[in-house]
């Protein structure tokens, strides 16, 4: 069930990366260029992508995986995904608003990626 659900968070955020990038570089282009915050944006979107293929990587990952291994898939996959939504949130949040103070939430989502890859990995010498 939870590879499932990582295949499709990474499909979701995948898509969206695509929607939200899209509409930086055309519609929100002259906003983003004015607040200079084209390259906060550009940093979001590129952290939500490369969660989103870690998401399904580790769907994949979970079709196989021992019982032990697929404990660390798991917490990996949550770390990324609330990882992404916090990291990446926190930068549109700041886009979009200009309040700044969300850059200091930005640190914990970029943590807890880190702590997905590095679950990750462990899960991976547990298999």
């Amino acid at each position: 069930m939870t590879n499932k659900f990582f295949l499709q968070a990474g499909a979701i955020l995948g898509a969206l990366g695509v929607v939200v990038g899209a509409f930086g570089a055309h519609a929100f282009k002259p906003m983003l260029e004015a607040s200079g915050r084209m390259d906060t944006f550009e940093t979001a979107v590129k952290y939500q992508f490369y969660h989103a293929l870690g998401l399904v990587l580790i769907s994949i990952l979970l079709q196989n995986a021992s019982v032990l291994s697929a404990k660390w898939y798991n917490w990996a996959g949550y770390g990324m995904l609330a990882g992404v939504i916090i990291f990446s949130g926190a930068l549109y949040t700041i886009c979009f608003t200009g309040i700044k103070v969300f850059g200091a939430v930005a640190p914990i989502g970029g943590t807890l990626m880190i702590v997905g890859w590095a679950l990750l990995f462990w899960g991976a010498s547990k298999s």
